[in-house]
């Protein structure tokens, strides 16, 4: 680790722990999560750089501060939570993305939240996100959706964003894509708010893959792949949430929103990737891509 972060690091460890005079019980106790989690963050920064396993896989991840992995379910969306010296997983679910986040934040201060769902919309190009996300899983590209143009999600049926988005980019509109019309919408919306976390679009095959070093090719509705999936999350350091399904949402829901959590806690240590790197920006001006 840089000798300057090291120092800068000991210092507000030492300045939280001094105390602060007259100071009321909830701003001393946040001072104390704060030193806490400075203190898991250092010991992680000192740690050789890309240390992993003996078997190439990625060294269990190590949870610094509250994060939110969020997948989309048939309730609306679920999430799994991370929280530095939590035993496991807990799973929670909203009608709203906006619903969700705002109830965990009720509370646990999260400071990042990944989402399985495409963020920074296309004008007239295909993302490179989801070009390099599907180069990344060989034998499993097809769990990759193309992003449709922002006109095209403006469409208020198939047929017209079929229409639109062969215009702009020569491909057509899938029953499955176009599904996710109103989720991808509700998010960019939200988006627009300006809510002050750290959002990240995460792809949960694109993080098996970069958890067990090679791409999960059972299918994650059937026994064999949610097994494949919840080893590799309890190897990743993401022992079994004690919720995996309720009303409106399926275990794979469960599983995703997990490993969506699990590359949201490597960006806060510094260790997940972007593709592209760097993102790319289109004319909304939100950046577009795939964390793992």
């Amino acid at each position: 680790m840089d000798p300057d972060v090291q120092r800068r690091i000991g210092e507000l460890v030492a300045e939280l722990s001094a105390g602060l005079p007259g100071a009321d019980d909830d701003v001393r106790t946040a001072a104390a999560e704060s030193v806490a989690a400075l203190r898991r963050l250092a010991d992680v920064l000192e740690r050789p750089a890309g240390a992993g396993t003996s078997d190439g896989r990625p060294a269990p991840v190590e949870v610094v501060v509250p994060v939110l992995g969020v997948d989309g379910c048939s309730a609306g969306w679920v999430g799994a939570l991370l929280e530095p010296g939590a035993p496991r997983p807990r799973i929670v679910v909203a009608p709203t993305i906006a619903e969700l986040v705002a109830m965990v934040r009720e509370s646990t201060g999260i400071r990042v939240v990944g989402i399985d769902i495409p963020i920074g919309l296309p004008d007239s190009t295909i993302r490179e996100a989801d070009v390099l996300a599907r180069r990344a899983l060989p034998g499993k590209a097809s769990s990759i959706f193309s992003t449709l143009t922002r006109s095209a999600y403006a469409a208020a049926t198939r047929l017209e964003a079929d229409t639109v988005n062969r215009g702009l980019v020569g491909q057509g509109v899938g029953a499955q894509a176009f599904a996710l019309r109103d989720k991808i919408v509700e998010v960019d919306a939200w988006l627009r708010t300006r809510p002050t976390v750290t959002v990240l679009e995460i792809h949960p095959e694109v993080s098996f893959a970069a958890m067990t070093g090679a791409p999960i090719l059972a299918s994650k509705k059937t026994d064999e792949g949610r097994d494949q999936r919840l080893a590799a999350l309890e190897a990743a350091g993401l022992p079994r949430p004690s919720v995996l399904q309720g009303s409106g949402y399926a275990v794979d829901d469960v599983l995703d929103a997990c490993a969506v959590a699990w590359s949201a806690a490597r960006h806060t240590i510094g260790l997940a990737r972007s593709l592209p790197d760097p993102p790319e920006v289109f004319s909304d001006g939100i950046p577009a891509a795939i964390w793992a």
